[in-house]
């Protein structure tokens, strides 16, 4: 099978319920199941490539190398990431969440609740420069930052009194919550990110063929079905969607 016959795609794990361990060793999750379907309609072989390192912002410099030939893990577009990768049309739209501890923190729910406190993020996620801007405008006490991949430690953290609150996008924190009965999600929706697909920036080409396979996957009613079984994108509440839209 020659490189062409492949689609190395690019992730960090874990991510639930974007990408997570199978039963079997595989990854299993809502951009593995998309990016199958999307190889599938390109007449390639979905193949995972594993991002493993601190920081999620080196996973773009994985992409320029030539390690994998997109990324779907999640990602946010932000202007500082077009700047190291191309992206697709945004698949879903989702934002920031609070998580705290409800039996030790019974009075926090929200943001404007943790004055003087401690707030958890990774290292390289969308939820770094929030914790930043609120820490520079004195509400909240400081920045604890966990390498992307110790997403759990800082989750057991929180549930031992070391972390106050922790953020990230919903879906992963409704997720990796599920079993812990003393954390909770208690503020959602604090910021609004568009969520895509990058391949590199001089891959115009491979760009426009994933669109058109996400827009096949939005007009058959796949995507809505991947977001509705990956993302509970129809749960009560949450503010995460999948871009349904055929953008120009």
């Amino acid at each position: 099978m020659g490189d062409g016959d492949v689609l190395r795609v690019g992730a960090a794990l874990p991510d639930p319920p974007f990408e997570l361990e199978g039963e079997h060793g595989d990854a299993v999750g809502f951009d593995p199941a998309v990016m199958r379907e999307v190889a599938a309609r390109l007449g390639r072989t979905f193949v995972l490539v594993r991002y493993e390192a601190d920081d999620f912002d080196g996973i773009f410099a994985g992409l320029d190398r030539g390690d994998y030939d997109v990324v779907a893990s999640g990602a946010t577009i932000t202007e500082h990431r077009r700047t190291l990768a191309r992206f697709c049309r945004p698949y879903v739209r989702s934002g920031q969440s609070l998580v705290v501890d409800r039996r030790r923190h019974p009075d926090v729910t929200g943001l404007d609740d943790l004055g003087g406190r401690t707030l958890g993020v990774q290292r390289g996620n969308t939820s770094e420069p929030v914790a930043d801007a609120l820490a520079h405008a004195g509400r909240i006490g400081g920045v604890r930052r966990y390498a992307y991949r110790d997403i759990l430690t800082a989750l057991d953290d929180l549930a031992a009194g070391r972390l106050d609150g922790f953020m990230k996008l919903e879906p992963v924190m409704r997720a990796l919550t599920r079993d812990r009965p003393t954390l909770g999600v208690v503020q959602t929706g604090i910021t609004h990110e568009d969520l895509g697909v990058a391949v590199r920036r001089d891959d115009a080409g491979l760009a426009a063929d994933v669109d058109r396979a996400l827009d096949a996957l939005r007009a058959d009613g796949t995507l809505a079905r991947l977001g509705r079984a990956w993302l509970g994108t129809d749960a009560p509440g949450t503010t995460t969607s999948v871009v349904t839209g055929q953008a120009p």
